[in-house]
């Protein structure tokens, strides 16, 4: 079977996505991690991960406020655990080994169970061996709906990650010392949803959800699309309410490592014609990374049909009573490897968050970066003292960006904030989630190598 035909012969829904899917409700389909073949370029790359033997890791369908359940079974020789990016849920369910969980070994499961209370576009991967299963495969996206449909005719959902392969489509080694003393290793076969530039169907004139989310270990997309009529709806998950420029070739999104956006998007009236997601590669000219065709005839929908996104239950953060903490992101001035138990090392040691690079995993009496109370709003400060960008991530808890000394942020609720070279960024937030949710940059060769904690919310 071609691939175009695999596109279109997947049926409507799987379709559409690309991906296969899974509604996980009361009656949920086992979550099996195992190895996996698939064609990634012209040969088929054996050695990978995923939760099918020949197919990327399923969008998981939840709704916001019912429950998910996600029985997780492990099949590989080496430990793991599941994350869920983005979902305040609770720290039991969060998958963070030794913090939250022990480590899954060969034949363990593990019955995660949780009530998203935010609807939006999130996703899952390992946090154990979590270099080497990541960069091999295992990383999906999560769709949680809103209550009441906004009323699109389409979706299409795209898993935006690089793979490191030879010429024979064998993996070459996931990471470097080179790679993440820098700004990683990066790989050089670019895909969406596991494929090279696919095109997928939507009806002409229609209203199409674009969720897009970068999954990839290292890279962070320069992005943009080559149809003016569209707008961003959601950021990290959450509804956008104020007017965001599009991005442009000029002026592209970037899209760090753990980031997701949402656009409506208009499809052109006629038949053929093609909504492209634009990305700037180092050293290569402006690709498509996928592309949305128009089919049918027209049925010449409006964007101004579409439902406002309702908004999340998020408590904002009230800055005149705001308590400051300050972290600072660099090199670490220690070696040594971490003590990451079951859950691998890359063997050496390169960051640092205030200066003291994470002991690891299993390490014994480490102390949370910073201890909150229940309820009460801070500000963190966040400075990046190396020439490398970090999109650092806070498990369990959102906040909003209020100020950078480099740029204007605009003041959406997210859970990983980019980083640029030499910015010093404030976030606020309202400690709303009790337990140890990791802290750390989701560049996994940094996460990997030091540039980890934790914050206790009590």
């Amino acid at each position: 079977m071609k691939r175009r035909e695999f596109l279109l012969g997947s049926g409507a829904a799987a379709g559409a996505l690309g991906l296969s899917q899974f509604a996980l409700a009361s009656n949920p389909q086992e979550l099996v991690i195992q190895t996996a073949s698939f064609a990634l370029c012209d040969q088929v790359t054996h050695g990978m991960v995923s939760l099918s033997p020949d197919a990327p890791p399923p969008v998981l369908y939840g709704r916001q406020g019912e429950v998910m359940r996600l029985p997780v079974r492990n099949t590989l020789s080496d430990y793991t655990a599941m994350h869920w990016h983005g979902l305040r849920i609770p720290n039991g369910m969060d998958g963070v080994p030794y913090l939250t969980q022990m480590p899954m070994g060969e034949g363990d499961h593990f019955g995660y169970k949780f009530v998203p209370p935010d609807a939006g576009t999130y996703w899952y991967h390992p946090h154990c061996m979590t270099m080497e299963q990541m960069a091999h495969g295992l990383t999906g996206v999560m769709v949680i709906a809103e209550a009441e449909d906004p009323g699109f005719d389409g979706e299409q959902v795209i898993n935006l990650r690089d793979f490191r392969l030879d010429e024979a489509g064998a993996f070459l080694p996931a990471y470097t010392p080179r790679g993440a003393a820098r700004a990683g290793t990066f790989g050089n076969v670019h895909t969406a949803n596991w494929l090279q530039a696919p095109v997928y169907d939507h009806p002409a004139g229609g209203l199409v959800r674009l969720r897009v989310v970068n999954t990839d270990t290292t890279r962070i997309y320069k992005l943009n699309l080559d149809h003016a009529e569209a707008r961003i709806i959601a950021w990290d998950g959450h509804p956008v309410d104020i007017d965001v420029p599009l991005p442009s070739v000029a002026e592209p999104l970037l899209l760090g490592p753990g980031q997701r956006v949402d656009f409506a998007v208009k499809m052109p009236e006629d038949e053929g014609q093609t909504v492209n997601l634009m990305a700037k590669l180092p050293g290569q000219p402006l690709r498509s990374m996928v592309g949305l065709q128009a089919v049918g005839a027209s049925v010449a929908r409006d964007m101004r049909e579409l439902k406002p996104l309702a908004k999340n239950p998020v408590a904002r953060p009230d800055l005149n009573k705001a308590e400051l903490h300050e972290f600072v992101f660099g090199w670490t001035p220690e070696g040594g490897e971490p003590n990451n138990g079951f859950c691998g090392s890359l063997g050496y040691n390169f960051w640092s968050i205030n200066r003291k690079r994470w002991p690891g995993d299993a390490a014994q009496d480490v102390a949370p970066l910073a201890t909150l109370e229940m309820g009460k709003s801070y500000v963190l400060r966040l400075r990046n003292e190396s020439p490398n960008l970090h999109p650092i991530h806070l498990h369990g808890l959102v906040f909003v960006p209020i100020k950078s000394n480099l740029r204007q942020l605009p003041p959406l609720m997210t859970d990983t904030m980019l980083l640029l070279k030499d910015e010093v960024v404030e976030i606020a937030l309202v400690a709303d989630n009790p337990g140890d949710w990791a802290f750390h940059c989701h560049v996994i060769e940094h996460q990997k190598t030091g540039l980890t904690g934790f914050i206790r919310v009590v």
